[in-house]
């Protein structure tokens, strides 16, 4: 089996060691520059900037007021791509959603009008608060970039990325996500209170931002960038021996052959799709780190977000207190990378 020192391919790099492009230095301007915007909060940048590297979609947990859609939003300020936003309710309808066909007299016809998931970043606040037909229909555009409405098939501009957004602390009038729609994120990031000094630093930052309103950070990052940036991750190199330590994580859930002693606790284990996830996030770890290879840490310290919402306890390991997040933990602490 080959090693992991065996990763580095023979792509040229830059000086500093960084794949030679200019896709990538536009990229790490763009995160610095979000994280400018915002405090102790690299890792979530970091994440969305997985996310639009991979093509994937990202939902965001965590209680009111915690810069979640400010996040996104310093992010679609650094895009030329177009950017909306949905605030979901319990009354919404697909077709506020998705677009709806309009009688125009004048023509005679129907003409569709596309709704607000025809740009290439959309963000669906509260999502859980939307209801089962409204999540079906996201559903379509998550996993296959189309919309279908009068029987006619639209497709989403390209690139097409959803953040959407979900509130842990209040769940009344909410519809739960389904399993379904679950995994078609590829990551689902869990977003915490801040500590004493990051606090202190969040009221400086607020207090110069209002003194002192900030410009526009340079020119923003066009589609055909993301897309070329896009083709240059799918090309970050996985050594064979870090495949294998993915299958190994993945099939741990699955096997109870593999010596992971969790298979008794997950009623539903992680799909092929998890597998792929966390493989195209390693790479878009890699790229963003200045990497033509990615290496073990890239696997450890996203599989948290990747596979926990991928797997579902049983109900005696649920009443234990085991989650999705606590027994990939687990797993990550029993199989070791080669």
């Amino acid at each position: 089996m080959s090693t992991l020192a065996e990763t580095r391919t023979t792509a040229e790099t830059d000086a500093s060691g960084r794949p030679a492009s200019s896709a990538v230095h536009r990229l790490s301007a763009l995160q610095a520059s979000v994280e400018a915007g915002l405090v102790g909060r690299s890792d979530l940048v970091e994440r969305l900037m997985i996310a639009l590297l991979c093509g994937g979609h990202l939902l965001l947990e965590g209680p009111p007021g915690l810069a979640k859609t400010r996040a996104v939003k310093l992010l679609s300020n650094g895009l030329e791509s177009s950017f909306s936003r949905i605030q979901c309710t319990p009354d919404l309808m697909p077709a506020d959603l998705t677009g709806t066909q309009v009688f125009r007299p004048e023509a005679g016809r129907f003409e569709f009008v596309e709704g607000p998931i025809f740009h290439s970043l959309v963000l669906v606040d509260e999502i859980n608060r939307a209801p089962p037909k409204v999540q079906s229909a996201l559903l379509e555009a998550m996993a296959e970039s189309q919309v279908t409405a009068g029987g006619v098939t639209y497709r989403l501009p390209q690139p097409f990325m959803v953040v959407a957004t979900q509130n842990s602390i209040e769940h009344e009038g909410t519809f739960p996500l389904p399993e379904a729609q679950l995994d078609r994120f590829l990551m689902h990031v869990m977003v915490g209170l801040p500590d004493a000094a990051a606090e202190l630093a969040i009221l400086d930052l607020v207090e110069r931002e209002t003194a002192a309103p900030s410009s526009a950070a340079g020119e923003p990052i066009s589609a055909d960038e993301i897309l070329k940036a896009r083709s240059e991750v799918a090309a970050i190199h996985l050594a064979p021996a870090l495949k294998d330590y993915i299958v190994r994580l993945v099939m741990a859930t699955r096997d109870p052959a593999s010596g992971s002693g969790i298979t008794d606790e997950i009623e539903h284990a992680v799909s092929p799709r998890g597998t792929l996830a966390l493989a195209a996030a390693a790479r878009a770890r890699a790229y963003l780190r200045g990497r033509d290879f990615a290496i073990p840490e890239d696997v450890g310290e996203l599989a948290p977000q990747i596979l926990a919402h991928r797997i579902i306890p049983t109900w005696r390991a649920a009443a234990d207190g085991a989650t999705g997040r606590s027994i990939v933990e687990k797993l990550l602490s029993r199989i070791e990378p080669h």
